[in-house]
């Protein structure tokens, strides 16, 4: 069973805790986390994109020349798609990008994240994110000086002053335990947690014996 130390904002040890094997301790599956990433990106993609056809497109209701002695090929309407200001032949249209994933392949992409993580030793179990009054330049100095990371994942319980502190530093980002996702992980060069969300983590995402 792997142990990570637990340490303060100081960068102070305060103790130690044990990761569920299950969890931390997969063999990276980079794949399923190419996979993962893939669905969750398409997801994102509105998917509004629209031209008008040739039926869509105003005008061209009466045909442009007689059919036969003009020595040019038919033409039914000046709104076709090879004409000047004509409807587009195979256009896009309203869509979904979407990609159904299985439950059991987002938790499994998402242990081979964790295990990465701690495997390279980017990832940081803090005890607490504390205080009432941290401000965002405070909390770069915690980052930046005290910690010496950047291009951060920060992964808390609900924390309003977190919240408010980091959401203008823009190398690093913070997400509530339930909104951990794969590409975040991945994205980012260190993945900080606090003591409750590890804990909370590993009780949705241990495998049982």
């Amino acid at each position: 069973m792997p142990t990570v130390d637990v340490i303060s904002l100081e960068k102070k040890k305060v103790g130690t805790m044990d990761l569920d094997d299950s969890v931390f301790g997969v063999k990276v599956n980079i794949p399923l986390v190419h996979q993962v990433i893939k669905a969750q990106l398409a997801g994102r993609r509105q998917g509004t994109s629209k031209t008008k056809t040739k039926g869509e497109v105003r005008g061209g209701g009466r045909k442009p020349f007689k059919q036969k002695g003009t020595g040019n090929a038919r033409q039914g309407s000046t709104r076709s798609s090879i004409n000047v200001g004509g409807g587009r032949t195979f256009g896009p249209v309203p869509r979904s990008y979407e990609q159904k994933t299985p439950k059991e392949m987002m938790r499994g992409a998402l242990r081979s994240a964790l295990s990465d993580r701690l495997g390279a030793k980017r990832l940081l179990v803090i005890d607490e994110f504390s205080g009432t009054s941290f401000r965002t330049k405070e909390w770069v100095q915690i980052f930046g000086k005290q910690l010496g990371i950047s291009k951060a994942l920060i992964i808390d319980e609900a924390n309003l002053n977190l919240e408010r502190g980091v959401r203008n530093i823009p190398f690093l980002k913070v997400l509530k335990t339930e909104g951990i996702n794969v590409y975040d992980i991945v994205k980012h060069q260190w993945l900080v947690m606090s003591k409750k969300s590890v804990a909370a983590i590993q009780e949705r995402l241990k495998v049982e014996s």
